[in-house]
């Protein structure tokens, strides 16, 4: 029997609160060392729970390889009543070559459709590691398009805001969103928001 992409979802989910809760340690991991001083102020424990998870969770990934279990899923957003399907690599997965295959096919729907909703809106691009943004328009979005394999898109709103974030990424998604595998995998960050508003998120 292989798990199936819910079900290693769903051990991820449990093997982390597992973690939290100080029921797997990696007690191998010690603080760093380096400054005592700092070194002081440090949770030994803290470092052991999140160690403990992140070797789990690399004993998935290569689970995922050997079984060739998928990490996408599939998402649905709405926004002016306008719906789109688009498929993501869930946060704690990996994405096959099969999945960078899929969220390649998806990226032109997913800009058309961020396109489409964000027509009217002030665009600002992601500077400074998401600290900073700078106001850009859609030619500057066209021309990252060209440069990227896949896009993600994220919304926030509520009764008198709305932000659609358009994410432009090359690469595996989970290394992308955090620059770790930067330059062979990355993103840049696209925040439409209604005119006069600035980003939030």
């Amino acid at each position: 029997m292989v798990y199936t992409t819910k079900e290693l979802i769903d051990i991820l989910v449990t093997e982390r609160r597992a973690c939290l809760n100080g029921h797997r340690l990696n007690l191998a991991v010690k603080v760093s060392g380096v400054n005592p001083l700092i070194d002081q102020f440090i949770k030994t424990d803290g470092i052991q729970k999140f160690a403990a998870y992140q070797d789990f969770k690399l004993m998935v990934h290569r689970y995922q390889r050997e079984h060739q279990v998928s990490g996408i899923v599939w998402r649905q957003l709405t926004v002016q009543g306008k719906t789109l399907f688009y498929p993501v690599t869930d946060d704690n997965l990996i994405a096959l070559e099969s999945d960078l295959a899929i969220l390649k096919a998806a990226k032109n729907s997913a800009i058309a459709f961020w396109q489409e909703v964000t027509a009217n809106m002030d665009l600002y691009l992601s500077i400074n590691h998401g600290k900073d943004y700078q106001a850009i328009a859609s030619p500057d979005v066209d021309r990252m398009v060209q440069r990227t394999e896949w896009a993600q898109i994220v919304q926030h709103s509520n009764s008198q805001f709305l932000e659609i974030i358009l994410q432009l990424g090359w690469g595996q998604p989970q290394e992308a969103a955090y620059k770790w595998g930067w330059p062979k995998s990355g993103s840049e960050y696209v925040h439409a928001v209604n005119p006069g508003s600035s980003p939030i998120c």
